[in-house]
């Protein structure tokens, strides 16, 4: 009841037709294209602008860190203070409850 069938291949009909031939052809070698230049300079750093990319690099990364962390330590922070405004009301509520 709940085996697959299975498909058959079917047979081709028709004609089939002959494989045709491939004959080889001559491969002609052609002059090498010349390499272009562009109009603009090439741009060569010096150790100095070395060294002050990285430094840039690496201020931006501390600062963007920062920032994130930030951003993650305010989530925790306002995340604690609502569970403990949660828990203040409950309580509020239990005890408005036992008084009646």
């Amino acid at each position: 009841m709940l085996r697959p069938k299975v498909p058959t291949m079917p047979q081709p009909t028709g004609q089939l037709a002959p494989p045709a031939v491939v004959e080889p052809t001559t491969v002609i070698q052609a002059a090498p294209a010349p390499t272009p230049t562009s109009g603009r300079p090439t741009v060569q750093f010096t150790p100095g602008a070395v060294i002050a990319l990285v430094g840039g690099g690496t201020a931006v990364v501390l600062v963007v860190g920062a920032v994130l962390v930030s951003m993650l330590l305010a989530v925790a922070i306002t995340g604690a203070s609502v569970a403990i405004c949660a828990l203040v009301i409950r309580s509020l509520i239990a005890s408005e409850n036992r008084r009646r």
